[in-house]
């Protein structure tokens, strides 16, 4: 029964309305699934996705406004993120010298160590998606694509 059973809603107003709970419901179990492996590197999803947006510009810098436009979590606060970055020494923050009225961020070489241990310690995301085939992943990729209008033409 899926969906209908794990949230205790026998009727929905069509598949669509169906498809959209569920695309909601599995994105709260998917973010828990990521916070649960993250916990015990003592970064949030959040940080760890903008650490992964750094990793991928170093060592070139990237301003919290580009940041932002990265991220996977739009509604982010990303200054306050990086501001907890910087606390925990995994990324360094300087004033941009084209632009002082932005700042600079980059990884920092203890950030760069913990995205290494992540990455060879933890594989979440494969663990998350295992029950896809790679076929099941392609074809849900293409829909989720295709629902926000941008599929490939």
């Amino acid at each position: 029964m899926g969906i209908e059973k794990d949230i205790h809603q026998e009727k929905f107003s069509s598949a669509r309305h169906k498809a959209l709970i569920n695309l909601l419901y599995t994105y709260g179990w998917a973010i828990e699934k990521i916070k649960e492996n993250l916990a015990r590197f003592d970064v949030t999803h959040q940080q760890f996705n903008i650490l992964r947006i750094l990793r991928g510009s170093h060592p070139k810098p990237l301003s919290t406004l580009q940041i932002r436009e990265r991220m996977l979590d739009k509604m982010s606060d990303t200054s306050r993120i990086v501001d907890r970055l910087v606390a925990k020494d995994l990324v360094k923050k300087t004033t941009c010298t084209a632009d002082k009225r932005l700042v600079d961020v980059v990884i920092t070489e203890k950030g760069q160590k913990l995205l290494k241990r992540v990455d060879a310690e933890t594989d979440s995301i494969s663990n998350i998606m295992g029950k896809l085939s790679e076929k099941d992943a392609e074809m849900l990729t293409t829909i989720l694509d295709k629902l926000r209008g941008s599929e490939d033409e």
